[in-house]
């Protein structure tokens, strides 16, 4: 082998391992952001303590009904540009979360999600002069109904 393919070589193989260590030096200054895990690995102790903790909120089980679901939201988000619908409210239970709108067909659930550990038994979307969503799971059943009051949803305190 002659001295210039060596040199070429050389060449070539400095030239590999200093873009390497120039690409493993901007993921390391990055840092997390690029592979890691949001927020962090956490370990199943952890885990445990953070599922253990009770979420702050007022629920209404089907069984009595003297408590009412818990807006989340105090101000509804403005409608999206370009359809027919209308003011969103954010409600909350023990056995889940749902989002309804109002409009000019009446209350719509927009989207609801169950509570971990809760399923969704039963929902009624809409439109309609009331809609609802029932959740149950080991904390017994939880029942969501919305309705239209000015425009606006509001959680309905009678079953």
């Amino acid at each position: 082998m002659g001295r210039r393919q060596i040199l070429a070589a050389v060449g070539w193989l400095a030239a590999t391992v200093a873009a390497t260590l120039v690409g493993l030096g901007a993921i390391r200054l990055v840092g997390e952001g690029i592979a890691g895990t949001p927020g962090g690995v956490r370990d199943q102790q952890e885990v445990e303590r953070a599922l253990a903790s009770p979420e702050p909120v007022s629920p209404r089980p089907v069984e009595r009904p003297t408590g009412s679901p818990t807006p989340t939201a105090a101000a509804a988000s403005p409608p999206p540009t370009g359809g027919p619908t209308g003011v969103r409210s954010s409600f909350s239970t023990p056995g889940g979360t749902a989002v309804a709108e109002c409009g000019p067909a009446g209350a719509r659930l927009v989207t609801w999600s169950p509570a971990q550990g809760y399923r969704e038994k039963e929902a009624e979307r809409g439109p309609d002069d009331h809609v609802k969503v029932r959740f149950v799971g080991p904390g017994g059943e939880y029942e969501l109904r919305v309705r239209c009051v000015g425009g606006r949803p509001v959680a309905d305190t009678h079953d």
